[in-house]
Formats: structure tokens, C-alpha cells, sequence
């Protein structure tokens, strides 16, 4: 009688542990959550921002496309990436495009005009996607655009705020926030190329 309890015992022991690593290995294995339309209490394309050279620029027209919205800086560690995302958008402009936005929050590393951003960004690394005005990507000041990348609130899932400059959110084709990227990530990273894939 005690060998069958003590077998029953083991046998339960055995299935507890083995669900609780089924367990673990799933939430481990979790994708990044998309946001469903219920989630999101709006979308990307409700936007429009100005342009470096001061014009409205409604974000509407990128419908269709995936967007890697970047936070650049032209004092920074990370300001050749630059070059590493001009030439993505040059060879995928068609089904993707990046929205650049200068922003001064992370050691004044981004103190210039918009005129001396741009010509900056021509002269050095011939930036031809889309650039913004300078704006606060955190803090009190945060930009709307922004806010909404960073507001669970709107965005449907996402809290993280840029941790420095040349972080990366990642946009599908409807809008929909679903992946961010911290600065070292380039465009043949394994993470980001999994992300687009949609993995």
C-alpha cells in the first residue's frame, strides 16, 4: 500500500514538474505580442509631423509599408548607422520605409538645426528617407509620436522608451506597433531580420 502511494506520489511529482517546464518553455519561446485592434486605441498613420525643412508630412502615405521609426544623432557612438540604414532603405524602399527623428535627449548629442541636421545627414552619409524636426523622444516633453510608442494606452502593448539614440520601432503594414530594438541592432541582425519575417 505505501509503494502504491509513494508510486502515486512520484507519478504526480513527474507531470507537475514536466507542465511546469512546458510552462517555462513557452513563455520563453513567446514571440513579441502584435497588438490586436481591440488593443490599440489608434494607429501610426493618425500622425503628421513636420518634415526638416518644415512641411507637414502626414503619415497616412505610408500605409501599405512596414516603418522603422529611428531616434538619430549626429554626435553619437552610433551615429554610422546612418549609413547602414540608408542603404536598407535603398534597397528595400518599395515595401519598407524609415522615419528619422533627431532628437537632442541623451547627452546633447544632437544640438544642431534642422538646416545643419540635414545638411549633415546629405553630406555624410547621403540620408534620402524620410528626416523630421527635432524632437523629445522621452521625458515630459515626449513628441505625440512618441508617446504613442511608448504608451501601452495607445499602442496596444509596448512601454519602452528609447534607451539611447538610434533605438528602433518597428511598424507593420497596418499601423500596428510590434517590435522595438535598442541601439546596437542594424539591419542584417538576426533579431531584426527574424521581426520582419514576422517570427
Amino acid at each position: 500500500m505505501q509503494i502504491k502511494i509513494a508510486l502515486t506520489l512520484v507519478t504526480i511529482s513527474f507531470f507537475t514538474l514536466l507542465s511546469a517546464c512546458f510552462n517555462a518553455n513557452q513563455v520563453a519561446s513567446r514571440p513579441v505580442q502584435v497588438p490586436t485592434a481591440k488593443k490599440m486605441s489608434t494607429s501610426i498613420f493618425q500622425f503628421t509631423v513636420n518634415a526638416l525643412d518644415g512641411k507637414p508630412v502626414s503619415l497616412e502615405q505610408f500605409r501599405g509599408k512596414k516603418i522603422i521609426v529611428l531616434n538619430v544623432a549626429s554626435k553619437c557612438g552610433f551615429t554610422p548607422q546612418y549609413a547602414d540604414w540608408e542603404k536598407y532603405y535603398a534597397a528595400n524602399k518599395e515595401r519598407i520605409v524609415i522615419l528619422g527623428f533627431p532628437a537632442n535627449d541623451f547627452l546633447s548629442q544632437e544640438p544642431g538645426s534642422s538646416e545643419e541636421i540635414a545638411v549633415f545627414c546629405e553630406k555624410n552619409y547621403g540620408v534620402t528617407f524620410p528626416m523630421f524636426e527635432k524632437v523629445h523622444v522621452k521625458g515630459d516633453g515626449i513628441a505625440p509620436i512618441y508617446r504613442w510608442l511608448t504608451d501601452p494606452a495607445q499602442n496596444g502593448w509596448n512601454s519602452q522608451e528609447p534607451t539611447w539614440n538610434f533605438c528602433k520601432y518597428l511598424v507593420n503594414e497596418k499601423g500596428e506597433l510590434t517590435h522595438f530594438f535598442a541601439s546596437n541592432v542594424k539591419p542584417d541582425s538576426p533579431e531584426f531580420l527574424s521581426a520582419l519575417e514576422g517570427k
